[in-house]
């Protein structure tokens, strides 16, 4: 499961002005306009071009859950590209990007390696660097470990290290992610960077 990608996607989707298209059909011909054929389209979702013709003239008006869920992720994904630009853009220069995320952290330090076994909860402002490097390695076709690592290298070095005022030697992983959120939001300067334990 893509946790990571997922994340970053639904908080630059949180910056659109105006909500996505509604029915199959106008998704459906959104698509179609995006990517200038429904040949194109049907590849995108992976069914016929003929079913996509039937759902742009609106002869099929209710797919079935699979599908209407592959229809909306592709809709989103090009769904205002400017706003979704210019969020990333100021994410990667002067907003950063909150991550807030239950996991399991692993650690290598100069004793040795430590698997804490409890979950974390962890709310962090991570500046634009991070938010950066994250968006970029996304648009270059990183994995979710690429990914993970860039999360957790950011969490070492702002949370776990505070900046480089400790744990020097200290290395970080996420082991285990039970949930992860990203905010690219305004309030990024209002977080509280905290640790809660469970």
């Amino acid at each position: 499961m893509a946790q990571l990608g997922d994340g970053l996607n639904q908080a630059v989707q949180k910056a659109f002005t105006r909500p996505i298209p509604k029915s199959a059909g106008a998704q459906m011909r959104y698509l179609v306009k995006q990517d200038k054929s429904t040949k194109a389209a049907a590849a995108a979702l992976g069914i016929t071009q003929r079913t996509v013709e039937r759902y742009v003239k609106d002869q099929i008006k209710k797919p079935r859950p699979e599908l209407a869920d592959r229809i909306e992720r592709e809709v989103k994904k090009r769904w205002q590209p400017q706003i979704r630009a210019k969020a990333k853009k100021a994410a990667a220069t002067t907003g950063g990007i909150v991550v807030d995320t239950r996991a399991r952290f692993g650690s290598t330090a100069a004793p040795g390696t430590t698997d804490d076994g409890r979950l974390r909860h962890l709310t962090v402002a991570l500046p634009p660097e991070f938010a950066g490097r994250l968006f970029g390695a996304q648009e270059a076709g990183a994995t979710e470990q690429q990914l993970r690592d860039i999360a957790a290298e950011g969490l070492q070095e702002i949370y776990f290290k505070d900046r480089g005022r400790r744990a020097g030697g200290l290395l970080v992983e996420f082991t285990d992610i039970d949930h992860i959120e990203f905010d690219l939001q305004r309030r990024v300067r209002r977080v509280r960077l905290g640790l809660r334990c469970d």
